[in-house]
């Protein structure tokens, strides 16, 4: 669920993540709900910002949209193309999309914005390319609200607050709307979708906080491993409790 970027062996393992991640309960509603919310429909225009490996665009094709999907991650778009062949794909990031004036009539970004270091400038960029009265929606997780279940709840906060400490702008979701106003957007509203997670697909995801933690060395190895094995054998004996509210922002570009 994450839009980090690196080598490719990096970006093939998000890659993995991402298909656990758009297969778990509720993700299908969830990018159905965000493509009504950008009044997606037959004949209409859309692009979609950090399209990872390219299913959204799949999906809004199938819905009749004439979708473009874009990614700065060159491994991103050869898997995307792989997979989809028939469908367009292009290497750009959110400050400089490959779209004339006023052309597009929706915009998209999934869990993207947390990893942009001017969210402000991206918008500037979204509010160019939208056609007026076309329609924006952003969705993304705040990193400070990972709800985990565990024996060691104070070690718990420090490996969640730690791992967002690592992301550029791990608050982003919580300012959409805020952000969206201050870009001229109009008839801002924000949804909470609250994901509840109890198997082990998710389990990757708890781990993968911890060793960011570790990393930051703001927790130590031998309390990283700890913690660890007590989530797998939460997993392993139905025990595991992760909650993760994701925040769906929409607005409508001026007339």
């Amino acid at each position: 669920m994450f839009k980090e970027q690196g080598n490719e062996h990096g970006a093939d393992q998000l890659i993995a993540l991402l298909d656990v991640a758009e297969q778990l309960p509720g993700a299908t509603g969830l990018r159905s709900r965000s493509y009504e919310l950008m009044g997606a429909a037959p004949g209409r225009t859309a692009v979609d910002v950090g399209c990872g490996s390219g299913r959204s665009v799949a999906e809004l094709t199938e819905i009749g949209v004439k979708s473009v999907g874009v990614d700065p991650d060159e491994r991103m778009i050869e898997v995307a193309r792989q997979r989809w062949p028939r469908e367009d794909f292009r290497i750009a990031d959110a400050y400089e999309l490959p779209f004339a004036d006023a052309t597009v009539d929706g915009y998209r970004a999934d869990k993207v914005f947390h990893e942009l270091g001017e969210p402000d400038r991206a918008l500037d960029e979204a509010r160019r390319i939208l056609a007026p009265g076309g329609r924006i929606v952003l969705v993304g997780q705040d990193w400070d609200t990972y709800v985990i279940d565990s024996d060691d709840l104070a070690l718990t906060r420090t490996i969640v607050r730690a791992r967002a400490d690592l992301v550029q702008g791990p608050q982003t979701a919580r300012r959409y709307r805020n952000l969206l106003l201050a870009a001229g957007f109009t008839g801002v509203a924000v949804e909470v979708h609250t994901g509840v997670f109890t198997g082990p697909a998710m389990l990757p995801v708890v781990i993968g906080l911890a060793e960011g933690a570790c990393s930051a060395d703001a927790v130590i190895r031998e309390q990283v491993d700890v913690w660890i094995n007590e989530q797998r054998t939460r997993a392993e004996t139905d025990r595991f409790f992760l909650a993760l509210p994701l925040f769906v922002a929409a607005g409508t570009a001026p007339r």
